[in-house]
């Protein structure tokens, strides 16, 4: 049980710190307001194809988890940064939905444009130094 574990906190690396799982989880119901998301790991991995994306968001308590585990590796190939959260439920209710969501994908927008641009910027650079750490 225990190498199980072990098992899964590396698959589910990297695991966002609490304050920054907040700050994530607000970004992302700041950007379903402006219809900026896309939910399900079906729609993420669209989005990663088609280039459109800015950030994908993983539930480390989906299961099973190998449903979501082909999006990390995607992500590193089009050097999009991703993070794991631990509860799908909150990402959920993030994406404005009742139901658990296992992946999201912000969209990316003009960076003129985007309202939420620095929060973006900022939590960007958290998840790339916890990536390269």
């Amino acid at each position: 049980m225990v190498e199980k574990e072990q098992d899964k906190n590396s698959k589910t690396s990297p695991l966002a710190p609490k304050p920054l799982q907040k700050s994530i989880l607000e970004l992302i119901a700041l950007a379903q307001n402006y219809k900026k998301i896309k939910k399900g790991a079906n729609e993420a991995t669209k989005t990663l194809n088609r280039g459109i994306t800015d950030l994908i968001i993983l539930a480390a308590d989906a299961e099973p988890l190998e449903i979501l585990l082909h999006l990390p590796l995607l992500c590193e190939d089009k050097n999009i940064p991703y993070v794991f959260v631990s509860s799908q439920k909150n990402l959920g209710k993030a994406c404005g939905v009742n139901r658990p969501v296992i992946a999201c994908s912000i969209l990316k927008e003009d960076r003129g444009q985007k309202n939420w641009e620095k929060q973006m910027l900022d939590i960007r650079s958290q998840i790339e130094k916890l990536m390269y750490s």
